[in-house]
């Protein structure tokens, strides 16, 4: 029912099945994905718009759908098809292989559950809105309000009176005698103390009448929170129970729920996303995967980047650990991540004295040591110099360019003062997939890591820090853009995202695997730097011309 023809393809299939955090769709996904684009173009099996043909601002109406290449028992290879998440508002359409557990059946131990939980939330809704409950809630709101403007009126007579018992003082000091003055300063004290008693007794009594409303009303509020609590634990309960029923199998034929996997509280909608049902549903149905891509339909999500037919890696937060597990047994193709560090590559060195060294790093090379074991600018330079190096700056792994560092203390913090006052210029060539309406302009987002992707990022506006960058067209070709890039900020990411972003440019940078489609390279390049030399205390400028 869910296994699709491929109308005898004679592309055959990869040796290795697909590294799922990064690849190139293999042709017969390609193929498999041109079949389910024409099944979304014409299907009336449910209604849901995708808004490809009118953008509704601020709507995210998308979806991310995933093909499976698979060989079925006879050999013959077809794929399978799945979506994340729910469609049309439902876990279950034709074409598509069903959710690993499908909590929104009728019978459902879900649905069982959710009718306890909504049976709390209509408890606690009319204990909130008991009407002698609102009543006490309201008195005491009325009663201390008056309290407040009682007790800051007295206050404010009793200021008035200090200062009138302060002018009769002064008066008194040069017409009365010494025990006259005596007399009248017990007097104005005695004054002084009744006020302040009718001001504590009246604060008193009004605490005494709302702290007996306060009593009756923390009779209610114990009970909502009673209810609340309990609300909490069959939540709690149920959510466990929803993890316990997500079992993934893999190819060795083990099965692993999604507490074992993540050893704690997995994050909301882990194995919900496609990649982990088209997997799954293989094993089960004795299905042999050979290869895997997911893709983007439908309009781009407001913060995230994504496009329309556009292939993505899988998520790293909730994918990567259940995928880790699903994979074993099968012969997955290397990380290629690893493989471009492995590759030797050569180190230009542009500039070097006693202060500092500026190179030109090639794409492909991380700027400092990570989590491979591979060469990186920093330790390329540590080989050459017995002195030490520090690093003042970064550029991405694939991005090629300047990168400065300093051979002494003093010289690296001198560096990163302009780098923090942002002192320093820089300026990097890219070329754009996409033609660039306008000359030059700026771009201003608010960036912060997509917590259940890193190391994307994506535009915030609630929690997301200020990037500012500012462009200009060097030329225009048929299909792309070749363009500079003048940054203010240096956030994480910030080109690839202000070139990729709807509210940016809305064109990735070429061969950008994560923000749009993966080529030999990306396309972007540190070409120039300007700042104020540690020793001379002048301005010194390099330049290095993109392979481009």
């Amino acid at each position: 029912m869910f296994f699709h023809s491929l109308d005898a393809c004679k592309i055959q299939p990869p040796a290795e099945f697909t590294f799922p955090f990064q690849y190139i769709p293999h042709p017969l996904c390609l193929n498999a994905a041109q079949k389910v684009y024409e099944y979304l173009e014409h299907q009336q099996d449910f209604e849901h718009d995708f808004g490809i043909d009118h953008r509704m601002e601020g709507v995210n109406i998308g979806k991310m759908f995933g093909v499976l290449i698979v060989e079925n028992q006879e050999g013959t290879i077809g794929f399978l098809a799945a979506f994340s998440g729910k469609l049309a508002g439902t876990q279950t359409l034709p074409f598509f292989v069903p959710p690993i557990v499908n909590i929104t059946h009728e019978e459902s131990f879900y649905r069982k559950s959710e009718q306890v939980l909504n049976e709390y939330n209509k408890l606690i809704s009319n204990a909130e809105n008991d009407e002698k409950y609102q009543k006490l809630c309201a008195e005491c709101a009325h009663k201390t309000q008056k309290m407040q403007t009682e007790l800051a009126e007295m206050k404010t007579a009793m200021k008035a009176e200090k200062a009138n018992r302060d002018a009769q003082r002064a008066d008194a000091q040069t017409s009365m005698t010494a025990q006259e003055y005596d007399e009248l300063c017990k007097k104005l004290k005695i004054e002084s103390l009744r006020l302040q008693y009718n001001y504590k007794q009246c604060s008193k009594q009004w605490r005494a009448e709302i702290d007996e409303l306060q009593q009756k009303i923390n009779i209610h509020t114990a009970h909502i929170q009673q209810l609340k609590t309990e609300r909490k634990q069959k939540s709690e309960q149920l959510q466990h129970e929803i993890f316990s029923h997500y079992t993934f199998l893999n190819a060795l034929g083990e099965r692993k729920s999604l507490n074992e996997i993540f050893g704690g509280i997995p994050p909301a909608g882990a194995g919900e996303c496609a990649a982990p049902k088209l997997l799954h549903y293989a094993y089960e149905h004795g299905y042999k995967p050979r290869a895997m891509a997911e893709f983007w339909w439908g309009q781009s999500p407001k913060l995230e980047i994504r496009k329309h037919k556009i292939f993505y890696p899988a998520c790293k937060t909730k994918c990567e650990p259940i995928l880790a597990h699903m994979l074993q047994g099968l012969q997955v193709e290397k990380n290629p991540v690893h493989e471009e560090l492995a590759r030797e590559k050569k180190v230009e060195i542009l500039y070097s004295d006693n202060d500092i060294v500026v190179i030109n790093k090639p794409a492909g090379m991380l700027s400092v040591p990570g989590n491979v074991d591979a060469l990186s600018a920093y330790t390329y330079l540590r080989r050459i110099y017995e002195e030490r190096i520090f690093v003042i700056h970064r550029l991405d792994m694939a991005t090629s360019g300047i990168l400065v560092f300093a051979k002494n203390t003093a010289t690296a913090a001198w560096l990163q003062q302009q780098f923090s006052e942002r002192l320093v210029k820089k300026r990097y060539v890219a070329i754009l997939q996409g033609i660039i309406e306008g000359d030059e302009g700026e771009i201003s987002l608010p960036l912060r890591p997509d917590l259940d992707n890193r190391p994307q990022q994506m535009v915030c506006y609630e929690h997301g820090k200020q990037s500012l960058t500012f462009w200009k067209v060097l030329e225009r070709g048929e299909t792309t853009t070749k363009i500079h890039f003048f940054l203010h900020t240096g956030r994480t990411h910030q080109l690839r995202v202000h070139a990729s972003h709807q509210a940016g440019l809305n064109a990735p940078i070429l061969g950008d695997d994560l923000y749009g489609i993966k080529a030999d390279r990306l396309y972007l390049h540190a070409e120039y730097i300007e700042f104020t030399h540690p020793t001379t205390r002048k301005k010194v400028c390099f330049r290095c011309e993109a392979g481009f």
